[in-house]
């Protein structure tokens, strides 16, 4: 019987591991598409900001995107518009504007006034070098009058 539960949990144990990798979407203009004017504008802003301001680190063009009294829910970062050009101010210097994403996106959502932009990541998987597993970070942004007001994702306080 012991052994039995033994083989059981090392199955499981592998079974968790065995996932489906998660892939980017093949053409993001695609992404952009939506059945109203407006949530095709709230896809629209959010994947310029993304490729301006965090990829391209061009954070003089935040009030472009972003509301001066932007609510920030990740611990790590803080709100306001000011306070998020700071933040990103000590990792980010300017570069040419790509014309995609860089990041790995796997779909982007609009309804209402939310844009959720779902991106493929890769991580060691823990006591096993050598090894990673793929899952998913989420990104959501509320826009209110063609401007960023808040946003959530999953991030964890940072040690």
């Amino acid at each position: 019987m012991k052994s039995l539960l033994i083989a059981i949990l090392a199955a499981a144990s592998l079974s968790a591991m065995a996932q489906s990798a998660v892939v980017p979407a093949p053409d993001q203009s695609a992404l952009l598409s939506a059945v109203t004017s407006q949530a095709r504008a709230n896809k629209r802003l959010v994947y310029d900001f993304w490729r301006d301001v965090l990829e391209g680190g061009h954070l003089e063009n935040a009030d472009k995107y972003l509301s001066e009294g932007y609510v920030q829910h990740n611990p790590n970062v803080p709100s306001g518009r000011v306070g998020f050009v700071r933040f990103f101010g000590q990792f980010s210097e300017p570069h040419p504007v790509a014309d995609h994403i860089q990041a790995p996106v796997v779909a982007m959502i609009a309804e209402g006034d939310l844009v959720v932009v779902a991106l493929a990541q890769s991580h060691p998987v823990p006591g096993k070098t050598g090894q990673s597993y793929s899952t998913t970070w989420f990104d959501m942004f509320r826009i209110e009058h063609g401007k960023i007001v808040e946003h959530w994702d999953n991030a964890l306080l940072e040690k």
